[in-house]
């Protein structure tokens, strides 16, 4: 491809509407140009980046075992429906109506889809396992797109699903995509950690995302140092054990109400004149649960994790309760609730809070506590749970080394699904024994134009994009400094851009007539691996300079040029397998 030939519109000024790196290298380096808010069009270096990984998937899903189809963006609402994500999933859901005004939904996901697909094919444990992938255009009505094509509107995902009879087949098809993931985002050059999961509405008992680390991410990963434990704050848990140890209750001294005019917070009443630590105070917490009430208990110094609480309730379907409904129930307002002498409401407490004694909580009067409360004496907790965030620093449970905790982009995400879909869509077989039973799925998705970014967030540097040579638009720029006919520049070039394409080396040619930083300055800044510049001085000492997107400038003779270019792209090739 010859420079003057194609459409890469770079831009010396970084555009207002972007909000990080990778986002401006985008727009900067002519991949993308937006159309609205959460809608890009790719122009061609972006395509043709974005068309290397998809092959890499696709390369590495065929390998897998895995069989290609194309399912439709475009769904009946009636699967969804069946599924119940109709109603779980509506924030998420674009929906149109035809001109019969029918209703349509817009997927952003196909588990529905391929169910449906599988319940009326497959009959028989003859027939299983099955891994169906497609690569597919998705949208999700984002209520604030940005970044952009980390949260995007519209985007391009891989998403795969498998079917088995048996839960030991099962565990084998999600560890050969739990593999083939590795393979995938090593392959493109990601540094992409492997951590446990939670799967929230997506349903399911295990999962794993596989994360990127970066200060934009909008996830906090959480792993020790060897990375041999690594999860996703919604799923980390500690070695943190509760400093409590259990204690005689009738020797403990008696609870004691005692007046806090003003305290409304845990950091308050760690001030003088009360000095109580966070870690002995109770947070007391009154969810709406459906059409219950449920009393969270956490020890003051932690936070609530929400997503572990859709776990413990079995439902995504709650929210803190409002004054009014706090205050009619405990007769308080938040800041000084409490669960002493509580009765009429299920309580949840957290683990640390076990054994806990001298403890303080509110007393359900305003500008009131009580303290001395020994919580299995005088709390009347229902279940004990894993409710809190974990954090940076404490133990880890495999290890017992320090946590570290940063944030990160998440590029894929595999789930053990079990039989949630395929119960309610039919997907049912004849097992070996002649029964039937719903087959046990799997789905595994790979943000494609979100892994695109992400590599650009890992490799990058004041210049511009550093791609990896794997999902590089072109391999190599020749740089001709003398761009005129017949010049013996251009000439050499014209020779070594035509050697390079025979030995089918993606390469393109910068034959404008721009001053010579121009060029250098686009070729870095849209990122091609290995740039050969050739020039009236170089050729008058009989060199051509070679200079890595990510290394030192060489001088090679010109007629040793495509013999060292063939070895450095091998060098590459072999280190990203």
């Amino acid at each position: 491809m010859r420079w003057s030939q194609t459409f890469i519109p770079t831009l010396k000024e970084t555009p207002a509407e972007a909000e990080i790196l990778s986002h401006r290298l985008l727009l900067r380096a002519g991949l993308i140009r937006k159309l609205a808010g959460g809608l890009y069009t790719f122009l061609p270096m972006g395509l043709r980046a974005l068309h290397k990984v998809e092959t890499i998937v696709r390369e590495e899903m065929d390998r897998a075992g895995a069989l290609e189809i194309l399912m439709p963006a475009l769904q009946p609402p009636e699967i969804w429906k069946a599924s119940g994500r109709y109603e779980t999933a509506k924030d998420v859901l674009f929906k149109a109506r035809d001109k019969t005004r029918r209703e349509w939904v817009l997927g952003p996901t196909h588990e529905e889809v391929v169910t449906q697909l599988v319940s009326g094919e497959i009959n028989s444990y003859r027939q299983l396992p099955i891994n169906l992938y497609h690569i597919q255009t998705k949208f999700r009505d984002e209520i604030r797109p940005r970044f952009g094509l980390m949260r995007a509107r519209e985007f391009i995902m891989k998403d795969a699903y498998s079917f088995d009879v048996t839960e030991e087949s099962a565990v084998e098809s999600y560890q050969k995509m739990y593999e083939a993931y590795v393979r995938i985002f090593r392959r493109c050059g990601l540094d992409a950690l492997p951590v446990e999961a939670d799967s929230g509405v997506m349903g399911g008992n295990h999962s794993h995302e596989f994360m990127v680390p970066a200060e934009v991410g909008e996830n906090d990963i959480v792993y020790n140092a060897d990375k041999s434990y690594a999860a996703n704050v919604d799923k980390a848990v500690s070695a943190l054990k509760s400093p409590h140890s259990p204690g005689d209750a009738a020797t403990l001294p008696a609870v004691e109400r005692f007046p806090t005019p003003g305290v409304r917070t845990i950091e308050e009443l760690t001030k003088p004149p009360w000095n109580v630590p966070a870690r002995q105070q109770i947070k007391s917490l009154l969810y709406r649960v459906a059409s219950r009430l449920v009393l969270l208990l956490l020890t003051g110094a932690d936070r609530l994790n929400e997503a572990k609480l859709a776990g413990v309730l079995g439902t995504a379907e709650f929210r803190p309760a409002e004054p009014e409904e706090i205050r009619e129930t405990l007769e308080a307002d938040p800041g000084s609730l409490g669960g002493v002498g509580v009765d009429q409401l299920e309580i949840i407490a957290d683990h640390l809070l076990k054994n806990g004694q001298g403890l303080t909580t509110g007393a359900n009067e305003n500008d009131w506590h009580v303290r001395n409360v020994c919580i299995e004496r005088d709390i009347k907790v229902t279940r004990w749970e894993d409710l809190r965030t974990v954090g940076a620093g404490e133990p880890c449970p495999v290890t017992g080394t320090p946590l570290e905790m940063r944030p990160a982009i998440e590029v894929g995400h595999i789930f053990k699904l079990g039989t949630k879909y395929s119960e309610s869509l039919n997907a049912f077989i004849l097992n070996d024994q002649g029964q039937q039973q719903p087959a046990i799925m799997g789905c595994y998705g790979i943000g494609v134009t979100r892994t695109l970014q992400a590599i650009i967030e890992q490799n990058h540097d004041e210049q511009g994009i550093r791609w990896p040579v794997s999902v590089a638009p072109f391999t190599v720029c020749i740089t001709a400094l003398d761009a005129t006919p017949r010049c013996p520049s251009l000439e050499l070039a014209e020779t070594l851009y035509r050697q390079l394409t025979e030995r089918q080396i993606e390469t393109i040619l910068d034959d404008r007539d721009e001053r010579p930083g121009v060029k250098f300055n686009d070729s870095e800044l849209v990122g091609f691996p290995l740039r050969l510049a050739i020039g009236p001085r170089s050729l008058k000492r009989g060199i051509v300079e070679f200079k890595p997107r990510d290394g030192e400038l060489r001088e090679v003779k010109p007629e040793a040029v495509l013999e060292t270019v063939v070895s450095w792209i091998a060098e590459r090739q072999a280190a990203a397998i």
